[in-house]
């Protein structure tokens, strides 16, 4: 699955829509460091890009970077309430009680 994602960045095809896939598809492979660049150029490309503010605190989360995950699901919060994304809020606010009582 990356592979195919990277060849298609390769060939110039870069997007929000791409990064996006290529930082989930990280994720799901355990490579976190891969996973936020590819979230952060999503949000560089499209900072309404919810979902991406959700894997990018997961991510962060992983690797043990609680201060930048904290302001990936505080930015994502503030993005879904803005797009009445109700379980997008949910999701990113069980993350930060988790931060919270680590």
């Amino acid at each position: 699955m990356v592979d195919n994602l990277e060849e298609m960045l390769a060939r110039g095809s870069d997007s929000a829509m791409l990064r996006f896939g290529l930082g989930s598809a990280c994720l799901r492979e355990k490579r976190h460091a891969e996973a936020i660049e590819h979230l952060q150029r999503c949000l560089a490309l499209d900072e309404n890009y919810v979902a991406a503010y959700n894997l990018l605190g997961r991510a962060q989360f992983k690797l043990e970077q609680p201060d930048a995950a904290k302001q990936s699901f505080t930015k994502g919060l503030e993005k879904a309430h803005a797009a009445g994304d109700i379980q997008a809020e949910r999701e990113m606010q069980v993350f930060l009680k988790k931060l919270a009582s680590d």
